[in-house]
């Protein structure tokens, strides 16, 4: 949930990535109850997660094709993320990252 234009290409394409991973298996009926315990993942959020990384994602020209069905904008509200603790470990963790919120920041 950290801002999609402070995000290395590498964590821009590799959280749309698991978007993508989390509704299949929501769809076949899997549990992401840990994933929702630990604060890693907000259901309700899924879909305009996912626009947001693909309008980063177009504006940096990288290809995209593959939608989210629209029925995930309907989710029932699960889950809750700590968007700061989010930033400053993507930031402490990714130079390139790092970088991109540095420049971004006034």
């Amino acid at each position: 949930m950290v801002n999609p234009t402070i995000m290395c290409r590498e964590h821009l394409l590799g959280e749309h990535a698991e978007i993508h991973m989390f509704v299949g298996t929501i769809d076949r009926g899997r549990s992401i109850r840990g994933y929702v315990e630990r604060g890693l993942l907000e259901v309700h959020s899924l879909f305009n997660r996912h626009e947001e990384l693909v309008q980063e994602m177009k504006r940096r020209n990288c290809r995209h094709d593959s939608e989210i069905d629209k029925k995930w904008k309907e989710a029932a509200k699960t889950g809750t993320i700590d968007r700061q603790k989010n930033l400053k470990q993507l930031i402490n963790r990714c130079s390139r990252c790092r970088r991109r919120y540095a420049q971004s920041t006034p």
